[in-house]
């Protein structure tokens, strides 16, 4: 007969463990103690074995019965139920060790060597800040698209568009390095394209061609009285077409004045690859009057700090001269390199190829990185003093001119 929710509670205490049987291989086994422990008999290829199925009354008989159901329906697909229960408790130990921070720190330990310093203090910043309070102790395993999408929403209540969606691509590859170390079964961030709120690029302010005259006019005037070395960074920023760092960290021993090369070694580049500037006549000109004007200073840079010659030059230094000149929030240090562009394959009908090449937008491994720093060269070195004739012409003549400065087939 089976038993009754009365005859399990009110089982009687015995000098020795006896059994009450529910019917099925369902048993109470009572121990003279009085503690109460459900287990199934069941056989497996012929040998009896027994399953624990918890302590009553922690586990009812209802629970217990459920149980036993569950383990026949194992036994049914040819699974022996010990072995199920053993991997389950094997995978719930270590879906408690495998949490999402702990997965997290692993993937960033592993790319650290690939990253600059800043770029992996900047990733595990947001991470601290606005994930791992959320799901950091989460199993990495259990956590699902609904979940994940909550924890982005928080950043994007604050409206922080740019680091909801970039927190979403990071938590991805997270994701996937744990599908890849086995300890989770996919990518939940897969599923919440389109869920978050996208921004439109904000480009950098840019003047067109066309109003270079009158910015260089301005220059030339000087009414608002800009320092002479930051008039020359300028003016070399839109030569070079360098990024701002790039030239206000530029020391002399990089510059070969005779040979009219500035080669900027690997580690001050973006791409982390060494790069190649061929100098025009009027950039070498400037060059030239910037280190007879810093002689008597003992400095490397080549564009010292005004104050502490022992520093380079702020980027500020050139964004605010910009400024100073009336061209706030219309020109940046970043501008100079989309004028670049633009005029070179517009106006001059360079193929994007050569001009992309001269502003480092080389991609690749390491090693083609480096190989790249002298492709086009050739041609790189008649652009560059072909685009510096072409600002002067248009300076001179306060128009764009085609005609004999437009690239020849």
């Amino acid at each position: 007969m089976p038993l009754t929710n009365t005859q399990c509670s009110k089982a009687p205490i015995e000098a020795k463990p006896y059994k009450l049987s529910d019917g099925g291989g369902l048993i109470l086994l009572v121990h003279p103690n009085g503690s109460k422990y459900w287990r199934l008999r069941y056989y497996w290829f012929e040998k009896e074995k027994m399953l624990s199925l918890g302590v009553y009354p922690r586990v009812s008989l209802a629970e217990a019965r459920q149980k036993r159901e569950e383990a026949k329906k194992l036994l049914d697909k040819n699974i022996d139920p010990s072995t199920a229960k053993k991997q389950a408790k094997r995978q719930a130990k270590l879906n408690a060790e495998n949490t999402f921070e702990v997965i997290a720190r692993e993937w960033h330990s592993k790319k650290t060597e690939a990253w600059k310093p800043r770029t992996g203090e900047k990733i595990l910043s947001y991470l601290r800040n606005d994930v791992f309070p959320h799901i950091g102790s989460r199993p990495i395993a259990e956590i699902d698209p609904p979940e994940l999408l909550d924890v982005l929403r928080k950043i994007e209540e604050r409206k922080a568009y740019y680091a909801a969606n970039r927190m979403k691509q990071v938590c991805g590859q997270i994701f996937r390095y744990g599908v890849a170390t086995g300890k989770c079964p996919r990518d939940p961030s897969a599923d919440l394209t389109g869920a978050l709120t996208t921004v439109k690029t904000k480009h950098l302010a840019a003047l067109n061609i066309k109003e270079i005259p009158e910015f260089l006019q301005k220059l030339e005037k000087n009414e608002v009285r800009l320092f002479p070395q930051t008039r020359r960074s300028i003016l070399l920023l839109m030569l070079t077409a360098v990024r701002t760092t790039e030239l206000i960290r530029a020391t002399w021993d990089e510059i070969d004045l005779d040979k009219a090369m500035w080669e900027i070694p690997a580690e001050r580049m973006k791409m982390e690859a060494p790069h190649i500037v061929p100098l025009s006549q009027q950039v070498v000109s400037l060059l030239r009057e910037q280190k007879k004007a810093t002689n008597h200073i003992n400095t490397p840079w080549v564009f010292p700090s005004q104050p502490r010659p022992k520093n380079h030059m702020s980027n500020n230094t050139i964004l605010q001269g910009i400024k100073r000149l009336g061209y706030g929030g219309r020109m940046t240090g970043h501008g100079f390199r989309s004028l670049f562009l633009t005029t070179l394959m517009e106006e001059l009908g360079y193929p994007h190829e050569i001009p992309d090449a001269q502003l480092a937008h080389s991609k690749g491994d390491s090693v083609r990185r480096a190989y790249d720093r002298t492709k086009y060269l050739p041609q790189r070195t008649k652009m560059m003093q072909h685009w510096s004739d072409y600002i002067d012409a248009i300076t001179s003549d306060g128009k764009v001119i085609h005609g004999n400065f437009k690239q020849s087939a």
